[in-house]
């Protein structure tokens, strides 16, 4: 059941990682039992590691501390809708659910490819119904207008 403070959980990740010049304006947080397990955002810049996106940063913390690659009573709350490398390891990690904010159209007026990429892998028309729900966009596209205005590199 979606719960709006993890969502900000996220927001406060993405608008952390902004701050610090690491990447794009995507947090992301992975809640099991009603509990945050981890939470990560995109360290793209920082660590010059072009899938280090905000979903991967949370997955790789959530499996670390959880000591599984299974996270299948697992939820993924995230900014923006998962770019479908994302998407994928969020399936590879057996994630039930996600929760996401901005629409990849937000993405790419933002300046990121990730509709683009959608398209050349196929949409999203498989994915079981349900699977991601759209929830609070309008937080999550006011740390996507701040990051626009810092003229941040492009990827």
């Amino acid at each position: 059941m979606y719960k709006k403070e993890f969502m900000e959980i996220a927001v406060n990740e993405a608008r952390e990682g902004i701050i610090s010049h690491d990447g794009g304006p995507f947090g992301a947080v992975i809640v099991k039992n009603g509990e945050v397990v981890a939470s990560g955002h995109n360290r793209v810049l920082s660590s010059n590691d072009s899938t280090c996106h905000g979903e991967i940063d949370a997955i790789r913390k959530a499996e670390s501390r959880l000591g599984t690659y299974d996270l299948l009573d697992c939820e993924l709350y995230t900014t923006g809708e998962p770019c479908p490398m994302c998407l994928a390891a969020i399936l590879w990690a057996n994630i039930k659910k996600v929760y996401y904010g901005c629409r990849l159209n937000d993405n790419d007026e933002i300046g990121f490819r990730d509709a683009k990429f959608d398209k050349m892998m196929g949409g999203r028309s498989s994915l079981p119904e349900g699977f991601m729900e759209e929830k609070d966009r309008e937080m999550c596209l006011r740390v996507f207008k701040e990051y626009e205005k810092m003229n941040m590199e492009k990827y």
